[in-house]
């Protein structure tokens, strides 16, 4: 892509964000922000259909920064470390109006949507890659991990960031030691029992 038209379209979508930590997405308007990140309202068309498709592509692109900024350097394989929970809430936390702003407006249920399934197809890659055990259903797990995620950190964003990050990771990585080892000594007994 050419880099003024790079250029163009990232302005753009910064003016949006930058709109939307201010007020409502329903009372944003193509004149706006095309006035935010000046540009005429015609460049914003070349890039986007419209707000919606622009708002969409903007937490496409959060999501992903969001699942880069976690992942460890060695990729998908340490997804579940402790690091990588940890880089996951400093960057909620830097980015924490626009999340606050994207889980509370009309359009928090498409956001909600848009993270989980970004997050189900990075945790089912994940999952594949190890051995799970034959005893968990592979859905089921998926399903309890996302819902268990985005829900906690849904309520973190959402109630003003009430716990710093360091209590957050350690309670998180925490519980999901206990439902791993809880897992492993159910799993001991029915091998045991049969």
């Amino acid at each position: 892509m050419d880099r003024r038209i790079q250029k163009s379209r990232q302005a753009i979508m910064n003016a949006f964000m930058k709109l939307m930590s201010e007020k409502d997405f329903e009372s944003i308007t193509i004149n706006q922000i095309a006035e935010e990140a000046n540009v005429n309202r015609g460049t914003v068309y070349l890039h986007f259909a419209d707000k919606y498709d622009l708002r969409d592509q903007c937490m496409e692109a959060q999501i992903n920064q969001l699942l880069r900024s976690c992942m460890s350097e060695e990729g998908l394989v340490h997804l579940t470390s402790k690091t990588a929970l940890q880089r996951t809430f400093e960057y909620l936390e830097q980015h924490a109006s626009f999340y606050s702003k994207m889980l509370t407006s009309k359009g928090s249920a498409v956001f909600r949507t848009q993270m989980e399934t970004m997050l189900r197809q990075s945790l089912s890659e994940h999952l594949d890659s190890i051995n799970l055990d034959r005893e968990l259903n592979r859905d089921i797990t998926v399903q309890f991990l996302i819902s268990a995620g985005v829900g906690l950190l849904e309520w973190w964003i959402t109630r003003s960031m009430p716990y710093p990050v360091s209590v957050m990771v350690e309670q998180f990585w925490n519980l999901l030691n206990r439902i791993q080892l809880q897992l492993f000594e159910e799993n001991s007994v029915l091998k045991l029992e049969k």
